[in-house]
């Protein structure tokens, strides 16, 4: 657990323009084996968190390789 400033009950970090928008992932640098997703919360400012869904899975960005939103 942690504390952030930028994360209260009244505030969030600004999001990019990247949430929302599909995008290909693949794991260990493998491209030729790409899933798609969906980018759901991608931080533009502290605490710098991507996280992305496929599959009905959520992951986050330091877990996998994706192109942005396509």
């Amino acid at each position: 657990m942690g504390v952030v400033k930028k994360i209260t009950h009244t505030s969030f970090p600004t999001q990019s323009d990247w949430v929302g928008k599909d995008t290909k992932v693949t794991f260990h640098y493998d491209t030729a084996k790409t899933i798609r997703g969906t980018i759901v919360r991608d931080d533009k400012e502290e605490p710098w968190v991507t996280i992305i869904r496929v599959e009905g899975r959520y992951i986050l960005g330091t877990e996998c390789q994706h192109t942005g939103a396509i």
